[in-house]
């Protein structure tokens, strides 16, 4: 399972860089566009509108890879003096409760993504049916309700035996 959940991450995270990487272009080229105008360029019509239902789907792509790692930002100042064995059980129910709320969130971007299929929702400028981005954003939500489920199962194992099977926090697997 941990392969599973590492390969899966991994995939995410990538084609969530490649889309990013693909926005800052379609950014730059637009921009360029504005600069231009007293050419003949303009800007990439409705470059707002595919930004903005781009980037969430890439959050969601990078948020598996970065729990795994242990890559979300953490406060140290109570936990630095405890024991091996107390960061341990902390860090098992920290992990549980990003868990539950990953698993919360791709809950409500389902429910979201029923609403707008249903209502036919489309964007003002593109005509983009609004449900596109919610499945987009819902597919590495599930990822990560995938990945947190073994990771959340991995901390609380670690907290339970006293061995940690992988870094604390921010170390490359």
């Amino acid at each position: 399972m941990r392969n599973l959940a590492y390969a899966l991450a991994n995939a995410t995270a990538l084609i969530g860089g490649v889309t990013l990487v693909a926005i800052i272009v379609m950014t730059v080229v637009s921009v360029l566009g504005r600069a231009f105008v007293f050419a003949g360029l303009g800007p990439i019509p409705g470059d707002y509108e595919i930004t903005e239902m781009t980037i969430a789907f890439c959050i969601f792509c990078f948020l598996p890879l970065c729990q795994l790692v242990s890559g979300h930002a953490t406060v140290d100042v109570f936990t630095s003096g405890m024991g091996e064995r107390a960061n341990l059980i902390v860090l098992a129910l920290w992990e549980l409760a990003l868990t539950a709320t990953v698993i919360f969130i791709a809950w409500r971007l389902y429910h979201g993504f029923l609403g707008k299929l249903g209502n036919h929702e489309i964007s003002m400028l593109l005509a983009i049916p609004i449900w596109w981005p919610y499945l987009a954003a819902l597919v590495p939500a599930g990822v990560g309700v995938i990945v947190g489920l073994w990771s959340a199962y991995d901390r609380v194992l670690a907290a339970w035996t006293g061995k940690a099977t992988r870094a604390i926090a921010g170390a490359n697997h």
